[in-house]
């Protein structure tokens, strides 16, 4: 199986392997490209209220079809492009969002679902999405802002930002949360202060998951 996934934030790709050891996929199943412009240019976009340039959505269009050259299927991991990667056809392989393949994943998981985010301006975004995926499991969607860790995360302080992490996710699970989901792929790094028995959610293994069932799928008889 090969993998490829489109990312705009630079730590990421360690991220998704270390994902896919702990799936047990094999070394070199991914293939990477880090373009933060393209978060940059839809941002700036969002930020004035205009449309985003055609010439971003054909760069990204142009670097979905070039990841999509012999690969199974590839992953979206920034949120950001979710909007943008919807509206695009003709890829080649499936193109899987990481954050949709998370809401998707949580949405099955359990009925009280805490999704924890650390930009407040992505809350709304994320709520609409984790509960278009709960509504049909009757499910609740509560979105958290996890204050400080965005910041935490831009400036390098890795323990900090995790510890911030970690902490919500607590108390989430101690305020009767049966599942918490860790809305941004950087966050993935927080389970491990956390018991194996109540890990989190996060879009690194759901999306890498949900990438291996449709190449299984497709490549059935």
């Amino acid at each position: 199986m090969q993998i490829s996934l489109l990312h705009t934030i630079d730590s990421n790709p360690a991220i998704f392997e270390q994902a896919a050891s702990d799936a047990g996929l094999a070394a070199g199943a991914l293939r990477h490209a880090v373009r933060p412009a393209f978060r940059i240019a839809v941002d700036q976009a969002r930020a004035t209220a205009s449309a985003i340039p055609g010439s971003v959505q054909n760069d990204i269009t142009a670097a979905l079809q070039d990841l999509a050259a012999g690969a199974d299927a590839v992953i979206v991991t920034c949120a950001t492009l979710g909007p943008v990667v919807d509206g695009i056809t003709g890829i080649g392989a499936p193109v899987i969002r990481a954050d949709e393949a998370l809401a998707h994943a949580a949405a099955r998981a359990g009925a009280r679902i805490v999704v924890l985010c650390a930009v407040e301006s992505t809350l709304a975004a994320y709520r609409a999405l984790f509960e278009r995926h709960a509504r049909p499991v009757n499910a609740t969607v509560d979105v958290r802002l996890v204050p400080l860790a965005w910041d935490l995360f831009k400036r390098g302080e890795t323990a900090e930002y995790l510890a911030a992490v970690a902490q919500a996710a607590r108390d989430a699970q101690e305020g009767g949360a049966d599942v918490v989901a860790f809305a941004h792929p950087w966050m993935a790094g927080a389970a491990s202060a956390l018991p194996a028995a109540c890990r989190p959610l996060d879009g690194a293994s759901a999306s890498l998951a949900l990438a291996a069932r449709l190449t299984a799928k497709l490549a059935a008889p």
